[in-house]
């Protein structure tokens, strides 16, 4: 088992949560070599990420690139100190984890019966059902748990989402014993004075801050706006995917996550500490990009960072 990951006590330190080796790959159509998923967990590491989600123990059928599951987490180069959770949506799933080692997990549900019918085929309420056992036996075996509530802003086939509606769903999350609620922006569509709305509420509801994360799609360009919306907020830990690789493969339109490189520079650039180097970001982000077959298109995949004392940009490679 790894060392536990503490919560940052600072103010200032902002935990940045990997998850482009599960959601930045889930709806790749290229098959990604088992060789090459491992290197890429590796620089990500290198990088200084300390919360890298790894995979996700879902039906083969379900998503063919993370079909070996079972093998990654056999190989998995773990860290001391680096939590690897795994989405689980289901005993089953808590079985296969469990007999791979595994020692932190997610679950994924929203805050829209229409989308969950759809991407696991089950209500909101049905999908925390199915939720409670796992969870019991994840704290059983002390295990770190988070909770997703995808379209917390606005769902692909019901429209606007109210933020009591997402609240309601993190409230059940945390009743069922997560030590974290994930809001996400499945489509993108939020902007930063929801996001400000929804983390009050939240926390009106008895959500602590430090118990609250968000996880943002740049569909329609507004991922970093919203991100410094949350910080703002008192919101300290994000999603991000280096390469901006990802989506949902459920929901029509979402093109890809908050890019990990973005999101690192504007922390660097306003003095918020985080523990990652950019320029090891990039050379992840490179690295998954060749092994998609296309260039690097994120902002700062392109222009990389910038040294002020110079003026020069670097880690550009």
């Amino acid at each position: 088992m790894t060392e536990p990951v503490a919560a940052p006590r600072s103010p200032d330190r902002v935990r940045i949560y990997e998850v482009g080796p599960r959601d930045g790959l889930q709806n790749e159509a290229r098959p990604i070599p088992l060789a090459t998923k491992l290197r890429y967990l590796e620089l990500l590491a290198d990088a200084g990420l300390r919360e890298i989600e790894a995979t996700s123990f879902v039906a083969p059928a379900a998503i063919a690139q993370l079909a070996d599951v079972d093998e990654l987490m056999a190989a998995l180069p773990r860290r001391a100190g680096v939590r690897y959770p795994v989405l689980v949506p289901n005993l089953r799933g808590m079985a296969r984890a469990e007999a791979a080692g595994a020692d932190a997990i997610a679950v994924f549900t929203a805050a829209t019966d229409a989308f969950t019918t759809r991407n696991i085929r089950m209500t909101v309420a049905e999908s925390l059902d199915a939720f409670a056992p796992v969870l019991a036996r994840a704290s059983e075996l002390g295990w770190w748990r988070r909770g997703y509530v995808s379209t917390a802003f606005g769902c692909p086939y019901s429209g606007a989402v109210e933020p009591a509606a997402a609240v309601d769903v993190a409230l059940r999350l945390i009743g069922l014993g997560v030590d974290e609620v994930c809001f996400g922006d499945t489509i993108g569509v939020g902007v930063p004075p929801q996001v400000g709305e929804l983390t009050a509420r939240a926390v009106d509801a008895g959500i602590p801050l430090e118990r609250i994360a968000y996880h943002f799609h740049d569909t329609r360009g507004t991922a970093l706006a919203n991100v410094a919306a949350a910080l703002s907020a008192g919101v300290r830990c994000v999603d991000a995917s280096t390469g901006g690789t990802g989506g949902c493969p459920y929901a029509p339109g979402a093109a890809g996550n908050l890019a990990t490189e973005d999101l690192v520079y504007l922390l660097d650039a306003i003095g918020l500490e985080h523990g990652v180097s950019l320029d090891g970001v990039l050379g992840a982000a490179r690295f998954i990009a060749d092994a998609l077959g296309r260039p690097l298109a994120t902002k700062v995949g392109q222009a990389g960072g910038w040294d002020p004392r110079t003026g020069a940009a670097t880690g550009r490679g």
